[in-house]
């Protein structure tokens, strides 16, 4: 993802972005479930860095496996890039933790972008403080080996119900989380940000009493007036 494509997906909302690949009939890419954990301060975009979760087995997932260099969860932590997105496949298990506050916050300093997880988080209380966007299914307490044996990185999963394949593009908001496929990147973005800019004009006509049939979606006239606002500097309506 280039930085223009990146800045053009910070000011583009998930509603738009969701709408703008309904338009290419790709339809299912809202994480469903998946929300933010704390007030959300600004977008989070970041490119996609994939973690695969099975159900816990105990003669595989025990605790000693945690400190284990081969341990998959441990590699995610150290080898999602500066920028990218840590997102996790755990099958929508919500009364487990996937992810705490020590690890969450060896990712800030990192440079990675957020966390996205279709299970729960720990340490609540201690993520909201740490700062780094953390989006979830909620707070959940016990820790991941109770339910989770981690066991693939950077290969296609699922979460929230959606496909998410390395690479792909994250964008979260305080609706929740969208897809981007990446391959799309560039012109979806350049697109949503210019519906963006139509619907802040028509936000305006709509306050300033205009009724919605023809006005939103947009008509002819509505566009050759937005044009005309846009031509004038945006003067107040």
């Amino acid at each position: 993802m280039n930085e223009e494509t990146r800045a053009l997906l910070m000011g583009v909302s998930t509603g738009t972005l969701t709408y703008q690949l309904l338009k290419r009939n790709i339809r299912n890419v809202y994480m469903r479930g998946v929300l933010p954990m704390h007030p959300v301060a600004e977008r989070m975009v970041g490119v996609a860095y994939t973690l695969r979760l099975i159900p816990m087995r105990e003669d595989i997932a025990d605790l000693a496996h945690l400190a284990s260099p081969r341990n998959f969860a441990r590699r995610a932590i150290e080898e999602c890039p500066a920028g990218g997105v840590l997102v996790t496949d755990a099958r929508g298990e919500r009364d487990c933790g996937t992810i705490g506050d020590i690890l969450i916050t060896r990712l800030k300093s990192r440079g990675v972008a957020g966390i996205v997880t279709d299970g729960g988080v720990r340490d609540a209380d201690a993520v909201r403080e740490i700062g780094l966007p953390v989006f979830a299914s909620g707070p959940a307490a016990p820790a991941s080996p109770t339910a989770h044996c981690p066991v693939g990185l950077q290969e296609p999963i699922a979460c929230g119900g959606v496909a998410v394949y390395p690479g792909d593009i994250i964008v979260a908001d305080g609706d929740g989380c969208a897809v981007l496929p990446h391959a799309l990147a560039d012109e979806v973005a350049r697109d949503a940000a210019a519906q963006e800019g139509i619907e802040e004009f028509i936000q305006k006509l709509v306050a300033c009493g205009r009724p919605v049939i023809g006005t939103y979606p947009a008509s002819d006239k509505v566009r050759a007036e937005y044009a005309e606002w846009l031509a004038a500097g945006k003067p107040a309506l």
